[in-house]
């Protein structure tokens, strides 16, 4: 009798056992790996399990391999370094779809420029044109100057290319230099525009005749006009490819940072096709130009966070262009008091509100209206932002703290030998990032993609590291067009100095920027940027341990692979 109910019991803990384990089994676990979490309680795991698109278990070899099954992915990541999907804190989704579609004359390696090279830019655009006979408008990326009267004209562009419109798109993207047959299509002449501000910013010369350089928001003319040049399918296939190019960079979510309801909707039959590949929240606003309350534009911002609210997008959130990003000093947009109107009535509405700004003076008015909003509208979690916070003074940073302001930066902009400045007689110091750490400022880091290229978080992250003065290359005296380009970009060559180098950032701290910072600026900390139970699975495996390796050779890592729900959206050599 005994023996009977010894084997009873020993056939029922089999049953329990065998039960327990199909009940526990994931669809995928990775193992063997060095794992950074971001969960400041367990920063470190050698194995993580997913089921579905979530993270469901983090831990030890042993403990993950338990919650294997027959049906199991088993990814072994060889001691690889794997960290959460980088959250791209600032992007402009679509001129990078452009970007990537186009002629790019702006690369790391080097930079073609109208100022240097304009017999060489020639060439490349009729190359470029002859191996594109079907393109209705060719585009391209370029450094050229924004300071009138050394802009650029289009006759030069009509060389190159005379039949066709051509739309130049400027590194910063606050300004475009187009051909002739672009004005014409943008139907812009010698008489003046209707809008006073787009007539502003365009470019005449001393007759009175457009010179092909549209800046501000005088380029939302030539946008306007671009509207109906592509084909729904030819602007789904751009983007879809934008989504890819970001997943080799390891980045799975992004803030996009200019938009419209037209654009959310290109993303909205993406996700409905199974073909988007990074989480996308996007900002409502055109790059230069300046906002109105008008009754259809507040209908499609409801209609916008009304529908689209998942976790592939979302679209609470306004963009505003505090100063421009043109000329030697960028121009003014908005009066303090025009400005604080608009933000204190959506906000009231309940919009999250970013703000671009190049300036000291307009990021100390950004701060002083967000101060104002707080006591107006009264406490309630906001997460306002400004974009490119370098300018934030010192005297700022405590007030950035106690309002809990989102203080975005891209690191690929840093750092000239006067930092980020694009006033050359502002010698303030910029890019505060261990300043803004020590003050528990949220620090969201991003590439502000195509604004610098590559949208490689790790260039980002090697720069924070380290702070590397950049300077011209190829014998340049300036950078190319004028325009200071940053870390690695337009054939800018690493001096063996650091700017500020008490402002550098650990490496945990940089990956931290660009990952739970990040989703905590775009209201998704509760299930992305860190690897813990029931987040999202959204993560990148690194070919190197940039936590351990020298902080110089940061850059040199790679993605090997991109998770995104659980699901590998890039690999390499795939």
């Amino acid at each position: 009798m005994d023996a009977h109910r010894h084997l009873v019991r020993f056939w029922v803990a089999v049953a329990i056992f065998v039960s327990g384990s199909a009940l526990l089994a994931s669809d995928t676990v990775l193992i063997h790996g060095h794992i950074y979490t971001g969960n400041p309680k367990a920063p470190w795991a050698q194995a993580l399990a997913i089921t579905g698109t979530r993270i469901d278990a983090v831990g030890t070899d042993r403990e993950i391999l338990a919650r294997n099954s027959a049906k199991t992915d088993v990814i072994d990541l060889q001691g690889r370094t794997v960290v959460p999907g980088f959250s791209d804190d600032h992007t402009h989704m679509w001129q990078g779809a452009l970007a990537l579609h186009g002629l790019n004359l702006s690369v790391p390696e080097s930079s073609i420029t109208p100022e240097d090279d304009p017999d060489v830019l020639v060439k490349q655009l009729k190359a470029y044109a002859a191996s594109h006979p079907d393109d209705k408008v060719l585009f391209a990326r370029a450094d050229f100057s924004t300071e009138p009267p050394s802009t650029p004209r289009h006759e030069l562009l009509d060389r190159a290319v005379a039949d066709r419109p051509v739309v130049v798109h400027n590194s910063s993207e606050h300004a475009l230099w187009v051909n002739g047959k672009a004005l014409a299509l943008a139907g812009i002449t010698d008489r003046p525009v209707a809008d006073a501000l787009e007539e502003k910013y365009i470019v005449r010369d001393a007759g009175g005749h457009p010179t092909g350089m549209l800046m501000e928001a005088a380029m939302q003319m030539m946008e306007r006009a671009l509207t109906n040049q592509l084909s729904q399918d030819e602007k789904l296939a751009m983007l879809r490819d934008a989504s890819l190019y970001l997943n080799r960079y390891g980045v799975t979510s992004i803030t996009n940072a200019s938009g419209s309801l037209a654009e959310i909707e290109l993303y909205a039959a993406l996700r409905d096709r199974g073909q988007l590949t990074v989480r996308i929240r996007t900002a409502f606003g055109a790059i230069g130009a300046t906002h109105h309350l008008t009754p259809e534009f507040l209908a499609e911002l409801d209609k916008a966070r009304t529908q689209y609210h998942d976790d592939w997008l979302s679209a609470n959130l306004v963009k505003f262009f505090a100063d421009g990003g043109t000329g030697e000093v960028p121009p003014l947009m908005y009066e303090p008091a025009e400005f604080k109107k608009l933000v204190l009535e959506l906000d009231k509405r309940g919009y999250q509100i970013m703000t671009h700004t190049y300036r000291p003076d307009t990021s100390r008015m950004v701060v002083d209206t967000y101060e104002e909003v707080e006591k107006i509208n009264g406490p309630r979690d906001r997460r306002l932002r400004v974009e490119h916070a370098d300018f934030v003074s010192a005297q700022d940073i405590p007030k950035l703290a106690r309002l809990s302001v989102i203080a975005s930066m891209q690191p690929a902009f840093c750092c000239d030998v006067e930092g980020t400045n694009y006033d050359p007689h502002e010698h303030a110091t910029t890019d505060r990032w261990q300043s803004m750490e020590k003050s528990r400022v949220h620090l969201a880091f991003g590439s502000d993609w195509p604004c610098s290229w590559p949208p490689d978080p790790l260039i980002a992250i090697q720069e924070a590291v380290t702070r590397t003065i950049w300077r011209p290359g190829n014998g340049r005296k300036d950078f190319p067009g004028g325009v200071f380009d940053g870390a690695g970009q337009g054939g800018t060559v690493p001096t063996k100095n650091s700017y500020v180098p008490e402002e550098r950032l650990t490496v945990e701290q940089a990956v931290n920027a660009y990952t739970q910072s990040s989703a905590y600026a775009r209201f998704s900390d509760d299930r992305l940027g860190t690897l813990e139970v029931e987040k999202e699975a959204d993560l990148a495996v690194l070919s190197q341990d940039i936590f351990s390796m020298k902080p110089e050779g940061i850059a040199k890592a790679r993605v090997v692979i991109t998770m995104v729900g659980g699901k590998v959206v890039f690999s390499e050599g795939n």
